[in-house]
């Protein structure tokens, strides 16, 4: 995943055009013979896209409140640098590049003594929300910043505070001195569509003010380590200082930040993604009011549903999030959440994906109730969870030495009880660890060091547990493990 910052990197001009031709002339026209009808208009199935959108009025209308952001940096401590011919870093293969083309070198293009390099330079895009000032962008885009100033289409320049950033989300507020600006209105992210058309509006590669259209590609997509925001995918042209700008819906409503591309040049390769508007307004109003963004958090790990899982549990079809452990007192615990529930809704909101979950749990005010249906026993149960604010989790690794072996044919585990001084060096509650792994058990990734703590939601201590809980099982066989802190359910397909 590239993130867009700056706009130093590539220089590229990108050309796009659509030719509509009309033919004109004579043209003969068929009558209809006896006995043949035309097809009326009522007969013809309707067309599924009617014309090309026109984006004028819309950047007419919000174009001056996309506004340039040009950041300066800190300067540098760097070593001495090696020069070649005219001064060019024979170690950084884009020195000569930028040297030709005027351009500050963002990987440090000074002179060849050590010391403080000169400060670098970046810019991105932001749009003004209120009338007063406040600006949004990304927060990479003024990581670092010792210095924000915000240019406007009419080529005014305001010095900028960064009023907060958020890394979970990567957004930035910034505050501009400022009456009567022109301001963006916002939409509502839930009601985009795939298909449907949008609009950036940014800086691209220091191009102010470029306006690129395109569809929606997705929505609520989950990117890596990203797992508190539902990014909106697209294939609008988004290139480095598209970073921070708006992403506009058909009635002219920003309803999501660019924020990333999916890149393995550096450049746009048709997969953008951009933070929901609602998202980034609620952390907005979180800096401006607090300085600071409170999240919400239950206290549970969670994971997709597959096919085999959803037949382990009795569900209809793969969905919602299977709950692998419940943080002990937690708030999904005081609230009877257990392992092995699967979250099918959250506040009356169809719960399809894993990842829907810690958006919407996030979301929520510390100390606020939520209501939790559960499928559990083959039934639906509703809970009622105090949410608690989010923390940070840490994370180990549990490994298991060597010992007697119980062989378990149809999984094909090997598993031995342990000991009570491992218990306490793993910190779990399991008793039974993984000696060796073969068959369906390998194949569905289960490893040696495992901890096995369940069978399709109801807890083994012994082998003699294990056993009878798998003879009982269908054609796949749900193994509840403990891997590190972690808890997972794993799907197994015996065939039975």
């Amino acid at each position: 995943m590239t993130t867009e910052r700056n706009g130093g990197r590539l220089i590229g001009v990108l050309l796009a055009g659509l030719l509509v031709s009309a033919c004109s002339g004579n043209t003969a026209t068929a009558m209809p013979q006896a006995g043949t009808a035309t097809q009326s208009s009522e007969q013809r199935p309707a067309p599924a896209v009617t014309g090309l959108p026109d984006f004028t009025a819309l950047v007419d209308r919000f174009g001056p409140a996309v506004v340039n952001v040009q950041v300066t940096e800190k300067p540098r401590e760097t070593p001495p640098q090696v020069r070649g011919p005219q001064g060019a870093n024979p170690n950084d293969p884009f020195s000569d590049f930028f040297r030709r083309f005027g351009i500050p070198n963002p990987n440090g293009g000074g002179g060849g003594r050590g010391g403080n390099a000169p400060p670098a330079r970046g810019e991105g895009s932001g749009f003004i929300v209120t009338a007063d000032g406040y600006i949004l962008t990304n927060a990479h885009v003024v990581r670092g910043a010792s210095e924000v100033v915000v240019k406007l289409t009419d080529r005014r320049e305001y010095p900028a505070k960064v009023v907060g950033q958020d890394a979970r989300t990567d957004v930035a507020v910034l505050k501009i001195d400022g009456k009567n600006l022109p301001t963006v209105k916002l939409g509502d992210p839930a009601k985009l569509k795939p298909g449907q058309w949008v609009v950036a509006i940014g800086s691209p590669f220091g191009f102010e003010n470029s306006v690129t259209a395109g569809i929606v590609s997705a929505t609520a997509r989950t990117l890596p380590d990203d797992r508190y925001v539902p990014f909106i995918q697209t294939d609008v042209p988004v290139n480095p200082g598209n970073s921070g700008g708006p992403l506009f819906n058909m009635d002219g409503e920003v309803v999501g930040i660019n924020s990333q591309i999916y890149s393995q040049t550096g450049g746009y390769m048709g997969l953008s993604f951009a933070i929901p508007i609602d998202v980034a307004n609620n952390v907005r109003e979180q800096l401006v009011k607090s300085g600071k963004v409170s999240r919400g958090r239950i206290g549970v790990s969670i994971q997709d549903v597959s096919s085999q899982l959803a037949d382990s549990f009795g569900l209809d079809r793969p969905r919602g999030a299977l709950v692998g452990s419940v943080e002990s007192g937690g708030p999904a615990d005081k609230g009877g959440v257990k392992a092995g529930d699967i979250i099918v809704r959250v506040d009356g909101k169809l719960i399809e994906r894993d990842s829907e979950v810690p958006s919407l749990i996030s979301g929520i005010k510390p100390g606020s109730d939520t209501q939790i249906e559960v499928w559990r026993d083959r039934a639906v149960k509703k809970l009622t969870v105090k949410v608690a604010e989010l923390k940070e989790d840490g994370e180990k690794t549990a490994k298991a030495d060597g010992g007697d072996g119980a062989a378990q044919g149809a999984l094909g585990l090997t598993v031995r009880p342990l000991q009570p001084e491992e218990r306490r060096q793993v910190k779990t509650d399991g008793t039974l660890v993984v000696e060796d792994v073969t068959g369906p058990a390998a194949a569905a990734g289960v490893q040696p060091g495992d901890i096995i703590l369940g069978v399709n939601g109801t807890p083994v201590k012994s082998v003699d547990d294990l056993k009878a809980a798998a003879k009982k099982s269908g054609k796949t066989v749900a193994l509840l493990i403990q891997r590190g802190e972690a808890q997972i359910f794993v799907p197994v397909r015996t065939g039975g």
